[in-house]
């Protein structure tokens, strides 16, 4: 699908009428035509209605897609305008597996579309090093879970949602359509590396609920994503996680609940707050441009409930 076809068919809407919008767009009638037929051969539905132009069933349903494209479009433009001419650059990106789920990619395709002499390479992180790969320089941004709260760096927020108990798939909780706090608490959480920061082992095992007491800690240890689940297929203790890595990240023997009254929780891209490069705050403002972009909701969970 190419984004001229999109933003022919978006004119059309807009002006009412095919010539104003080739008019609109400096291209001629046929032009707009073929490209608004195109369209319609790609998605195997009629669009627009030609006479008087109106919006189909399809076409009502394809707008706010067809907007979110452009405007996605025109963020990464924006975003990466003062680079253009700049020498070929690097961004090293960490992620956090999921990271940001399915924004991760996202984010990562619409930068090196808007900007291809930027290159960008891919680094796993582990639960021991999320946050200090970014502060000694092993990479420059990091797709990170929960949000640091560091003045080192810079932390944008990118999703905020439900927690989630990842749990081995036959224990009494595993099928609930729910649980609270109180059914958790008392569970085995699997262990993390004394390395890990305090940040995430209590983000792991709801510390924030448990007024300073202990969790009681499993005979596993996990160092990233792919131990967590295997410690828990293995029956090794459970963990607290975001919605996301639920949907995004199973392994068989487990399954995710809802934990229905715990504060949700942030995924962030997180940067060196003295790294001022152009290059990385393009990057910043694409991620934070696409993860508020309505459009893409779909790409987000929904907004948190009024407390």
């Amino acid at each position: 699908m190419q984004l001229r076809h999109v933003e022919s068919f978006l004119a059309v809407v807009e002006e009412g009428q095919f010539a104003r919008a080739a008019s609109r767009l400096f291209l001629s009638p046929p032009a707009v035509t073929g490209h608004v037929r195109q369209l319609e051969r790609e998605l195997g539905a009629p669009l627009l209605h030609r006479s008087p132009v109106s919006l189909t069933e399809a076409g009502a349903r394809f707008l706010p897609h067809a907007q979110a494209m452009v405007t996605a479009a025109n963020a990464a433009s924006a975003a990466v305008k003062d680079l253009h001419g700049a020498r070929d650059t690097v961004i090293r990106v960490g992620v956090m597996t999921p990271g940001a789920a399915e924004l991760t990619p996202a984010i990562l395709r619409a930068f090196c579309r808007a900007q291809p002499r930027t290159r960008l390479t891919v680094e796993s992180l582990g639960f021991t090093d999320f946050l200090s790969a970014v502060l000694e320089h092993r990479v420059d941004v990091a797709f990170v879970r929960p949000a640091p709260d560091d003045e080192r760096v810079i932390t944008d927020t990118l999703t905020v949602e439900p927690r989630i108990l990842l749990t081995l798939a036959t224990d009494d909780l595993a099928h609930a359509d729910g649980v609270r706090l109180d059914d958790v608490l008392d569970l085995r959480f699997v262990r993390f590396p004394e390395t890990t920061p305090r940040l995430l082992s209590d983000y792991g095992s709801f510390a924030a609920a448990r007024n300073g007491m202990d969790p009681h800690w499993g005979v596993g240890q996990a160092t990233s994503a792919q131990d967590l689940m295997t410690s828990i297929a293995a029956g090794w203790g459970v963990a607290g996680t975001l919605q996301s890595l639920g949907r995004y990240y199973r392994s068989p023997g487990t399954c995710a609940v809802p934990v229905v009254d715990a504060p949700w929780e942030a995924s962030a891209l997180v940067s060196r707050r003295d790294d001022l490069r152009p290059e990385i705050r393009a990057f910043r403002d694409l991620a934070v441009a696409l993860a508020r972009d309505p459009g893409l909701s779909r790409l987000r969970p929904p907004v948190p409930p009024e407390r």
